[in-house]
């Protein structure tokens, strides 16, 4: 095993907080079929969980990233459905610069000695919960490379037609980490079924979840506007539930 050293910080400080990482395979259709013309199921049809509290704006935000293994342009990446965040002063603007699929979301995530948990809850749902023990140190990675793909996109106000005022490209979020600590987890994910959140039926659990806890070291990230994707195409992906990428009519699910 790689010699590892512990983070030590400020008793209190949230710049330490270990991301809670939950990845399973599922059908790789169901990615399929959430993935707008241009961007492709990756080689594996994985899921990929992020929880986290890391400081934005100043302050804590806690959220949870929903990503599944997705190639654009030949490249490997994850494309990214939704992240809830809890503070609305990051949702907005990451919107409109970036096409980052933030929306409102209350994430619970703790530790208290070896016992880890996590939740999080949108519109009434929680669609995620997770719990477990931490086992030991994990083995420490090489430095990798990440891409993450948002999509950027505005519709023309005129709703008589379906042209776009921006229409539809490709964010690259490239990303570089080291990583300063690993934890292994023993524990169990359970998704819940939400109109809002429809990650259980989606995206259903096809393999044992695997889950750690990562303190990454931050190297380098660069977000450029990449290609764009055929307008006509993306029409049916243009309408989300509630800012995320999850396919929806009017930015909400339809009712029962």
């Amino acid at each position: 095993m790689t010699n590892a050293v512990k983070p030590v910080g400020t008793p209190g400080d949230i710049l330490n907080w270990p991301m809670l990482k939950i990845s399973y395979l599922t059908d790789p259709e169901n990615i399929a079929a959430l993935l707008p013309p241009g961007i492709s199921p990756g080689k594996t049809p994985r899921v990929t969980l992020t929880v986290y509290n890391f400081p934005v704006l100043n302050e804590p935000e806690y959220g949870c990233v929903v990503n599944v293994d997705a190639t654009y342009n030949g490249i490997e990446g994850e494309y990214t459905l939704g992240i809830a965040i809890d503070q609305e002063a990051a949702i907005y603007g990451s919107h409109e610069r970036w096409g980052q699929p933030k929306y409102y979301g209350e994430t619970k995530y703790f530790r208290l000695m070896n016992y880890v948990s996590a939740s999080v809850t949108h519109r009434g749902y929680t669609f995620l919960e997770y719990s477990g023990e931490v086992t030991g140190e994990g083995e420490i990675p090489p430095e990798f490379e990440t891409n993450e793909w948002w999509i950027k996109c505005l519709r023309g106000v005129d709703m008589t037609s379906n042209d776009y005022d921006f229409p539809p490209h490709v964010v690259r979020v490239y990303s570089k980490y080291g990583t300063a600590y690993v934890e292994k987890l023993n524990g169990k994910l359970t998704l819940n079924d939400s109109p809002w959140d429809p990650v259980a039926s989606k995206l259903p659990v096809r393999s044992e979840p695997e889950a750690h806890l990562w303190t990454p070291i931050f190297l380098d990230r660069q977000i450029t506007l990449e290609g764009p994707l055929d307008p006509e195409g993306f029409q049916p992906f243009a309408d989300t539930i509630g800012g995320s990428r999850w396919p929806g009519e009017y930015g909400a699910p339809k009712k029962a």
